[in-house]
């Protein structure tokens, strides 16, 4: 679709921005209603930078609808339904439809989310592109989770799912489940051509599995409560393109049902490869902890993250009985190589419930440094010893790693692909040490604001280290006003935000980000 010349000029963005965000909610509203399921949500947001990109707190995190270019902006309009007024049906529908129209991103029209739902008892079925939640942490103020994170555009896909906590039978309410399986498929397809100018590697119709689990020990009204989880991801399928001293190479990844099945239960091989051979596909995901204490006038909640790429940091355990001479390929001795837990996410949130200015504090701690070691080796016909290390956290030697449209579906602190200058999807700092700080509060009324601060130090990748430490910070300044609902302006919201990056990863940068926002809700016979 080509977008109108009108669009494409940042300067004429606020005229477009008031035209829809006024007109359309205008035309669509009927009378108001506070029980309203279906809304109308407009949004539109301008950012700023002068430096090198825009700063990492001000486009992370933000479902990939977001830009690195100095001056970036967008309108958003979209139509909800929620089933959140339907809990005591057995039955419920709920749909949404989000695009945006955008200048200085990686394309001018975005088709955010567009899906369809339907949950039975506490089941849900999701088909579509959705943003969906992040699990066990704060969204709001948490760097993101290190597998399924916020930090990505979502992509269509078919989800089922026990969305919340669902009481086990026979437990008395202190045992509860909740996760979800989907399979879906990637659509930057256009922009890994156009980012590596069909010179570096890169994967069409890349297909994605993911799958969680989340425990729950304990009532939610006790003091004490334990949450643990398991979240997996699978990148799978598609046709990858790859480019080793000139030569174009095209393989043909599986997307059969055994390729399907491999993705859940990891197994098989990947294409090309002879008597080495790893899982199908670029498995990886997350063991989490969470533990919450719970008082009358606040909740502390600390939590761990312990990210995996394949066995070595899942299980702790690789195979090492492999024998000699004509059995140099085959299990022969019951030995095994142990491997350090040493990658970890850990953080602590608070929530003040009887204050005003400061409510939530997260403070937060990364190492990503370790991946299993630095050496790596296979067995050989006369060298039976295997290592595996030198895992290259978000990276893969078929596909283009856990990113999407550029930007990594994990913790932002993984350098994003699309920060790269030299075309090729990959994330070039993956190990590295930070630390978080965040707050937040509202001080009044529809008044909130959120403060973020983090420090890196990063190492780059062990493939391509750096010369010696780079450090960079990151600091987020926010604050917004929603209007009361009794007021003239009532469904309006505008926030501003300041971010600033000093450093090595992404550039000395500082920038400014007003968004602009209109809800308005559409009561119908179907809402009654």
């Amino acid at each position: 679709m080509k977008v109108p010349a009108f669009l494409s000029s940042t300067r004429k963005a606020p005229v477009l921005i008031l035209a829809v965000m006024t007109v359309l909610p205008v035309m669509a509203q009927t009378e108001k209603s506070e029980v309203a399921q279906t809304e109308i949500r407009t949004e539109a947001q301008i950012t700023t930078t002068s430096g090198d990109n825009t700063p990492l707190w001000l486009n992370a995190n933000k479902y990939g609808l977001s830009s690195l270019e100095t001056t970036n902006g967008y309108v958003r309009a979209g139509v909800f339904r929620s089933m959140d007024h339907d809990s005591l049906r057995k039955v419920a529908f709920a749909y949404g439809v989000d695009i945006a129209v955008a200048t200085h991103f990686t394309c001018r029209l975005i088709i955010q989310q567009a899906y369809g739902e339907m949950r039975w008892h506490h089941g849900l079925l999701t088909i579509g592109s959705k943003e969906q939640p992040v699990e066990l942490r704060n969204q709001q103020l948490s760097t993101g989770p290190q597998t399924l994170g916020t930090n990505g555009r979502p992509y269509p896909s078919v989800r089922v799912a026990l969305p919340k906590y669902w009481e086990i039978p026979f437990t008395k309410g202190w045992v509860g489940i909740k996760g979800h399986i989907a399979y879906g498929m990637q659509t930057d397809d256009k922009w890994q051509r156009d980012f590596t100018k069909e010179q570096s590697k890169f994967t069409e119709h890349t297909l994605v599995h993911t799958k969680a689990g989340y425990l729950r020990i304990g009532k939610p009204e006790h003091t004490f409560t334990a949450e643990l989880g398991l979240e997996m991801a699978c990148q799978f399928g598609g046709k990858s393109h790859q480019f080793d001293y000139g030569i174009h190479t095209i393989l043909e990844n599986d997307a059969s049902p055994r390729g399907f099945l491999h993705a859940f239960v990891p197994a098989g091989g990947d294409s090309g490869e002879g008597d080495y051979k790893n899982k199908e596909g670029n498995h990886l995901g997350s063991y989490l902890l969470r533990v919450n204490i719970n008082r009358p006038a606040w909740r502390l909640s600390l939590y761990g993250d312990h990210f995996f790429e394949d066995s070595s940091q899942m299980l702790f355990l690789e195979f090492d009985g492999y024998g000699k001479g004509e059995e140099w390929n085959e299990w022969v001795d019951n030995r095994w190589f142990v491997y350090d837990l040493r990658d970890m996410m850990v953080g602590a949130e608070l929530h003040l419930k009887r204050q005003k200015w400061v409510t939530d504090v997260v403070a937060e701690y990364i190492y990503s440094k370790h991946q299993s070691g630095p050496v790596y080796h296979d067995r050989t016909p006369s060298l039976s010893d295997h290592v595996g290390g030198r895992d290259n956290y978000y990276n893969h030697y078929i596909h283009t790693g856990w990113q999407h449209w550029g930007m990594v579906n994990g913790n932002p602190l993984y350098r994003s692909p699309l920060y790269n200058s030299d075309q090729t999807i990959r994330t070039l700092n993956n190990r590295f040490g930070a630390w978080h700080l965040a707050l937040a509060g509202q001080p009044a009324a529809g008044l909130s604001y959120r403060l973020m601060a983090t420090w890196q130090q990063g190492l780059g990748t062990y493939d391509e280290p750096t010369t010696h430490p780079e450090y960079s910070r990151y600091f987020l300044i926010e604050a917004g006003y929603a209007f009361p609902q009794r007021s003239p302006l009532a469904g309006w919201s505008v926030k501003a935000a300041m971010g600033i990056d000093h450093g090595h990863w992404t550039g000395n940068n500082t920038g400014t980000q007003l968004t602009i926002a209109r809800r308005i809700g559409l009561p119908s016979r179907l809402d009654k």
